[in-house]
């Protein structure tokens, strides 16, 4: 699976002028154990979750076949659902799947959350490490949206999971660091969100 990562396109909508960032972007709905996949579609965040990227239509190349064709991405899938039924009630889920690879770029650094910390506007994010490479720092902090507490951890151990409540967090990952500039120093990972009654799109809000 490590090749998907390999072979992940640039994002060609950061809006701070780096070139730290590959990903792709495919959505699917999971309703119990059946996955069904949505055709391409755009992936779309209000300004006030995001205020660096939102407000606009991002598209982004598709995941591969050889992901979305294995058995295992439909089990994974199927029992992250199970665990947003479990937060808010069993139900139909639309998910958007991101696999990225922050690299540190040309000026040496990576930032895995450059719009800072955040929510994502959904009902549970899960971010699973893939892989780090040479990096020292992607220090994950996750706060209480309603007051000071949280926590701070590094996810260090590849297939590690973190899940989120999204009306309960906010989240960022610090940047990161080549730990030997010389050479290519990377982190990946999977991040996966799941929201009740529909997708987020430009359309929907337009007509409310």
């Amino acid at each position: 699976m490590q090749v998907c990562w390999d072979d992940l396109p640039p994002d060609p909508h950061l809006r701070d002028g780096g070139r730290y960032r590959r990903r792709r972007h495919g959505s699917f709905i999971v309703d119990g154990e059946q996955l069904q996949r949505v055709r391409p579609r755009a992936h779309w965040q209000p300004v006030d979750y995001n205020a660096l990227h939102g407000g606009i239509e991002r598209w982004f190349e598709p995941l591969p076949a050889a992901l979305v064709d294995d058995a295992a991405w439909t089990r994974l899938l199927a029992a992250l659902g199970a665990c947003a039924s479990d937060l808010r009630g069993e139900q139909r889920w639309f998910v958007e799947a991101h696999p990225f690879r922050i690299d540190t770029g040309d000026d040496g650094i990576g930032r895995p959350t450059p719009e800072g910390a955040h929510r994502d506007g959904v009902d549970l994010v899960v971010v699973l490490l893939v892989a780090r490479h040479n990096v020292k720092g992607g220090e994950t902090r996750v706060f209480d949206a309603r007051g000071p507490q949280g926590l701070r951890f590094t996810l260090a151990e590849p297939w590690s999971a973190l899940l989120l409540d999204d009306a309960r967090v906010i989240h960022e990952t610090t940047p990161i660091q080549a730990q030997d500039a010389a050479l290519p120093a990377y982190r990946d990972t999977l991040v996966l969100t799941f929201r009740a009654g529909g997708f987020q799109d430009a359309s929907a809000i337009l007509s409310e």
